[in-house]
């Protein structure tokens, strides 16, 4: 061997061995950077990372413009040990930042409570936070205690504990616990509680009564639910979305000046920024999404030998010697490839290949054939369950046939409504939930999922069916169709933008009030249809639960009434509907019908006198007890200020101006004249809705014809119906009554 040739393996030698030692300590090194960088990516650069123990992400920020919005400002008091992070506008700890759920953990106050008077903090949220309704449940605790979510006099909802104290263990279903849904958009809490023994009930303090909105998940993991009770604050979940704009609806690579997203992002539907695929990061800055190395890691990659990264993908190569073998994998290349076969060789490799095709994809297709005849059995048994005889019983039965209600299938409502995405939530309630979808002909519809749990109840949803297929008026919601062929039946309305009537009246909406003008228009096309209803349609048909949250607004604030679950068609000839159970809701439901069990077309007029009353007083049908007070309902007040006239002095202020004395006087006199307590003496839903079309007009009074005998009934004879009506739901089980509570949220 040459001296030359053993310098030269020498060399080779050593650069192996110092290949082999820096490899490890640059890769060490890109790890580190890149950790680096990904945790400088999380807040703006120049600003605090970190509070404590809780990292700060972008659009929060500590300190003077480090956030991108001041109510996403945030303050680290370091005079705790770790520091705690605070929210500057609204005070509360925060406990952690998720960008991608659009979500914060804070601290929030339990609760606690005495007999007559409450002793917490009323938190009220500023800037764009509201209490989660998804991962948030209002509960509370004690014996025989009635706790609500309540501001200044209005309940917004609420659970009831019943009191055993030998039964005490981990669950909150009632017993000493109990735990409810939250509305959507909620941005205050505080809670007021009242006892359901008011006879054993104490005056003196309490404080075995706390409630509190707590983060759902948190509160199952406690092994003992109870310690709560000796905590001051527990964990909440707050929504946030960023001020700026954000396209709904669509992945959109943004990059606009005028975006809240930085570079290499989308827009979620839920107006949320993200990082697109192949990048990650923090979406808020402007170059917070940096391209994802997929080939540092295996589990990143399906590559089988070489990963090549690309700017948000990455290709695969094979080693020399080697093909590829489709998008991932490599095969050895055969050296003998090159061999030519004869044309007799090349038809038997043909159909060798066609037949192994053949024998390998049968049982696949055997299976497929198989899969679709069950799917067909189980729509053809879903079909039978949810009431498609009944409704073929209905519709052969009606005197007009059911020609305008579509049948769509499973398919064509999982696709518009994005397979029930739970972004596209409109509303639930007692009687399901309901979705916003598109179909593919462009129009917008409401999809109601309905939860049937029994066949009892299958007889309200095909009689809707029925019923809103021969009704055509432009003041009733238009039923499209349904779906049969499902677990769950489901109903296809049009989609009614802009919620209920009951919202405006008593939510308060800046950007609509609701002005004397508009309340008497609404009025008016609510008793217009009602008056079709009962007069003017081919078949008759009594509503049976006229009540504020069944008349919606549609995007020209027209008045559209809806739910028709309870509502009874009649022959030319009847005139009455005789029911073996009371059905209505509490507050608006006829005492001549609770009395008598017979619904008329006056039982109707009674319901909506109680709606007049609503919009004339901008109060709840119930009325918020005062101090020691029972709960008195809204007709028995304003039958007492109707006598002892002093009717001015409840009309609701907000629109008291706008509306001359004489209008205001006329439409409680109607209002009045609704709730007489014997149907023969109220007027007619035609009469109800001339007179009102009058006072929008400002005309002279109606004709002669219109002119109705004045209430003879005593303030007295309406306490005691009330008071019978009050009462009744404790001897429910002897009278057959059903009544509907109000809703906690409204399904739009």
């Amino acid at each position: 061997m040459s001296l030359c040739t053993m310098h030269i393996n020498i060399y080779n030698t050593m650069a192996k061995m110092n290949i082999q030692l820096v490899l490890p300590i640059m890769l060490l090194l890109l790890h580190i950077q890149a950790a680096v960088a990904k945790e400088s990516s999380l807040a703006k650069r120049g600003c605090p990372k970190k509070c404590g123990n809780l990292i700060i992400k972008y659009p929060f920020g500590i300190g003077g413009n480090c956030s991108a919005d001041q109510a996403l400002a945030i303050s680290c008091n370091s005079s705790f040990s770790p520091p705690k992070a605070f929210l500057n506008d609204n005070n509360l700890e925060v406990l952690g930042i998720s960008l991608k759920a659009g979500t914060i953990r804070i601290k929030h106050p339990v609760i606690a409570a005495c007999t007559n008077r409450s002793i917490g903090k009323e938190v009220i949220l500023s800037g764009p936070f509201s209490f989660s309704c998804t991962q948030n449940r209002f509960t509370a605790m004690g014996c025989n205690d009635l706790a609500l979510i309540s501001r200044k006099g209005y309940d917004f909802g609420g659970c009831m504990s019943f009191c055993n104290l030998t039964a005490r263990d981990n669950s909150c279903i009632g017993i000493n616990c109990c735990q409810t849904g939250i509305p959507p958009f909620l941005k205050f809490i505080n809670a007021s509680f009242r006892s359901t023994d008011l006879v054993n009930d104490q005056k003196t303090c309490r404080n075995d009564r706390y409630a509190f909105i707590v983060d759902q998940n948190w509160f199952r993991n406690l092994t003992d639910i109870y310690s709560v009770q000796t905590m001051k604050q527990v964990p909440a979940v707050l929504d946030w979305r960023p001020t700026g704009s954000c396209h709904s609806f669509g992945a959109v690579n943004v990059s606009t000046a005028s975006s809240m997203c930085g570079r290499n992002t989308l827009c979620t539907n839920q107006s949320l920024c993200s990082c697109i695929e192949g990048y990650e990061g923090n979406p808020y800055l402007p170059d917070g999404c940096q391209d994802m190395d997929e080939c540092a890691t295996d589990d990143s990659n399906r590559c089988r030998q070489i990963c090549v990264n690309t700017p948000g993908s990455y290709n695969c190569s094979c080693i020399d010697g080697w093909e590829r073998d489709g998008q991932y994998n490599c095969m050895k290349r055969d050296l003998n490839n090159d061999t030519k076969l004869t044309p007799t060789e090349i038809i038997l490799k043909a159909i060798c290949a066609g037949i192994g095709m053949l024998l390998a994809w049968a049982p696949l297709w055997l299976c497929k054939v198989a899969k679709r005849r069950k799917m067909r059995k189980l729509k053809m048994k879903f079909f039978a369950r949810n009431g498609g005889m009944l409704l073929h019983h209905q519709v052969s039965s009606s005197e007009k046939n059911v020609e305008t209600t579509k049948l769509f299938t499973s398919k064509e409502l999982e696709k518009a409504t994005d397979h029930y995405n739970s972004d596209r939530i409109l509303g639930q309630g007692g009687q399901g939930t309901v979705y916003k979808g598109m179909l593919t002909d462009g129009r917008i519809i409401a999809v109601k999922k309905s939860e049937i749990q029994d066949e009892s109840k299958l007889e309200h949803f095909i009689n809707e069916i029925v019923i809103l297929s021969q009704i055509n008026h432009r003041n009733v919601v238009r039923l499209h169709g349904c779906c049969l062929e499902t677990e769950v039946p489901l109903l296809v309305y049009e989609f009614i933008p802009n919620g209920t009537l009951f919202q405006y009246i008593h939510d308060h909406n800046e950007d609509f009030p609701l002005s004397w003008d508009i309340r008497v228009r609404v009025a008016t096309e609510v008793a217009g249809a009602l008056s079709y209803l009962h007069s003017a349609a081919s078949v008759p048909v009594y509503h049976r639960d006229i009540k504020s949250t069944n008349i919606l607004l549609d995007e020209k604030y027209r008045a559209k009434v809806a739910d028709f679950g309870t509502s009874r068609s009649i022959s030319l000839d009847q005139t009455h509907v005789t029911t073996k159970r009371v059905h209505g809701t509490f507050g608006y439901f006829d005492p001549e019908y609770f009395r008598s069990s017979q619904f008329t077309d006056k039982s109707d007029v009674y319901s909506f006198g109680v709606v007049l009353v609503e919009l004339l007083t901008g109060q709840k049908p119930i009325l918020a007890p005062k101090l020691d007070d029972e709960r008195q309902s809204l007709v028995t007040h304003f039958v007492s200020a109707m006598q002892e006239d002093r009717i001015l002095d409840i009309i609701d202020l907000r629109m008291a101006k706008d509306g001359g004395k004489e209008e205001l006087v006329r439409f409680a006199k109607l209002a009045y004249r609704c709730l007489n307590l014997k149907g023969r003496k109220r007027p007619t839903m035609k009469q109800v809705a001339a007179e009102l079309d009058c006072i929008r007009m400002s005309d002279k009074p109606a004709t002669d014809q219109q002119h109705y005998e004045d209430v003879e009934s005593s303030e007295t004879e309406f306490n005691e119906a009330w008071d019978i009506t009050s009462t009744s739901i404790t001897s429910s089980a002897n009278h057959g009554l059903t009544v509907d509570e109000e809703p906690l949220i409204s399904i739009q």
